[in-house]
Formats: structure tokens, sequence, C-alpha cells
């Protein structure tokens, strides 16, 4: 074989082996780009599943905060529900008492009011009232309010010196401040 046709046939070889090396290379880039294509098929499915389980659990925070606000409401309304039931039982003594009036006489009337005052206080510190009491008869302006007030030489502080409305707490909480008359020093003239 001559030089010429050596030469040729080692180009020939060498083409081949770089076609060879090329079609190698776009087999592997043919598979890279199916696994790569298999993968975004793969990452587009899990997308849709949790963008689906996202609205699902959105849905169910949704109706479940509806459902809090529902009960919440359905609490304020109906809170006071057991309280009032056991008010009516005193409304009902007072209406009996109130229907009978006509034929027992005062003291009889006088004992079953009693008893209903009573009954109808019970009842409200079950709940938690407390009346406010007057300690020392000393004027306490946390849990007074002076409605009069009444100069006396007698006196070096303020304090009651009768009371008007009776006052009360809830739950150590002042509901109503008791109304006054509060007794004070006589200023100098």
């Amino acid at each position: 074989m001559s030089e010429e046709n050596k030469s040729r046939t080692e180009e020939i070889k060498k083409e081949k082996k770089e076609q060879e090396d090329v079609n190698e290379e776009i087999k592997e880039l043919k598979s890279k780009l199916n696994k790569k294509g298999k993968e975004i098929k793969l990452l587009k499915k899990e997308k849709e599943e949790f963008k689906e389980k996202f609205l699902r659990k959105a849905a169910d925070m949704e109706n479940l905060r509806k459902r809090i606000e529902r009960d919440k409401d359905d609490h304020y309304k109906y809170a006071l529900s057991e309280f009032i039931k056991e008010l009516l039982t005193v409304l009902d003594n007072f209406e009996r008492a109130l229907g009978s009036r006509d034929q027992e006489n005062d003291e009889s009337f006088r004992e079953g009011m009693e008893l209903i005052h009573k009954q109808y206080l019970d009842l409200l510190i079950k709940k938690g009232l407390k009346p406010i009491e007057i300690k020392d008869k000393k004027f306490d302006p946390n849990l007074h309010q002076a409605i009069v007030t009444e100069e006396s030489d007698d006196v070096e502080e303020q304090f009651v010196g009768e009371e008007f409305q009776k006052g009360y707490s809830l739950h150590a909480r002042l509901l109503r401040p008791t109304l006054v008359k509060v007794i004070v020093p006589k200023k100098g003239e």
C-alpha cells in the first residue's frame, strides 16, 4: 500500500473514530436528556401534588376558621343561657309571691320576699359576684364613689357616712362602686 493510501486509510479511521465518538456523545446526551425529561415530569407531578395538598390544607384552614368563628358567635349568644335558667327560678318565685300577696298577710309576704332576695343574692355570689363591704367606715376611692360630701369638725380623715347603693365586684374586679356619702374634715377658714 502506498503512503498516500495509508494516510488516507488512517484519516478515514480517524474520521470514523471521531464519528463514533460523536455518536457516543450524542447517545450520552440523549440519555441524559431523557433522564432530565423524566426528572422534569416527576418534579411537575410532585409540584401538582404539593399544590393540590396546599389548596386542600388552605381550604381546611378556611373551614376551620369559619367554624371557630361560628362557635365563638354561638358561645357569645348562649354563654349566659345556664345562668339565665337559674335566674328564671328566682323570677318564678317573685311571680308566685306577687300573685299570692292578696291572700297572705304582710308578714309572710315580707318573709317570702326576703327568701327570694337571699336566693337571688346566693345565685349571684355562686357566679363570682361579691358585695363590697365598707371596712371601718373608711372611704376608699377605688371601691366607693362619693356622691355627697359633708364637712365635720369631728373627723380627721375621710370616712363613709352613709351607703346609698351597694357596690359589687366580679371575680376580684370592680363591677360597680358603692355610692356613698363621705364625711370629710372641715377646711380651715
